[in-house]
């Protein structure tokens, strides 16, 4: 059993925006988690993520940043998603106390979680986790976008599909290399950005979201022992 809880919280200059804590019974973990640049906190991905989550220990506090509270299309200013980000991972450290906390998210969202973490560490935060990394936009392969990451202090695990346009595997491969052991890849194969993977593969995308959710848990798991 899941208790979900719909919170509000503040960020400087912003007002509010909304929240949303999943906490399964027995949760080990909680995950501060931001969506992606198109979608907010209630999409049906980030709803069927947090569940999946839940339903291995790791609860999550989804959030909104100000620019999808209030309905804009464009995303704010790095500086007032990284607040955001910041203030979040507040809100869920006040919510669930006792909880050792993650964060990260869905593209946008898990890219402005490090870029926060690389200004200055996130209280408490013990791990990031990515969603689909957004390396590059789609056609333009670069890795500027991962500069900042040699700033993080604390481990990363990035969940990049086989067939994401916004991640060429051959520029992520050697980002995270050069990252050493604060990094971890895991690839979902026929996974696309939105980690629809292919009927030829066998498989569903209730299975990739499955898989994304206990490698998550049990790469925290390793963090612990550490």
């Amino acid at each position: 059993m899941a208790t979900v809880e719909e919170l509000r919280f503040g960020v400087e200059g912003q007002g509010e925006v909304s929240a949303l804590l999943l906490r399964p019974e027995k949760a080990r973990w909680l995950l501060v988690l931001a969506h992606g640049a198109g979608a907010g906190m209630s999409h049906p991905f980030m709803a069927k993520l947090a569940e999946e989550l839940g339903g291995v220990g790791v609860a999550t506090l989804r959030y909104q940043f100000p620019y999808m509270e209030e309905r804009r299309r464009v995303p704010d200013a790095p500086a007032v998603l990284t607040a955001t980000v910041r203030a979040a991972v507040q809100a869920a450290a006040q919510a669930a106390a006792g909880l050792p906390l993650l964060a990260g998210g869905k593209s946008m969202g898990g890219r402005m979680t490090s870029q926060a973490a690389a200004e200055s560490p996130l209280d408490k935060v013990r791990g990031l986790v990515f969603f689909g990394f957004p390396l590059h936009p789609p056609g333009r392969p670069g890795t500027k976008r991962a500069d900042h990451l040699a700033k993080v202090t604390v481990p990363m695990l990035f969940l990049q599909g086989t067939r994401d346009t916004f991640a060429d595997l051959k520029l992520l491969r050697p980002v995270c290399a050069k990252l050493g052991s604060r990094a971890t890849l895991h690839v979902i194969e026929t996974a696309d950005h939105s980690f629809h993977v292919l009927k030829s593969s066998g498989r569903t995308d209730a299975e990739a979201l499955r898989e994304l959710a206990e490698t998550t848990a049990s790469w925290a798991e390793g963090i612990e022992e550490r």
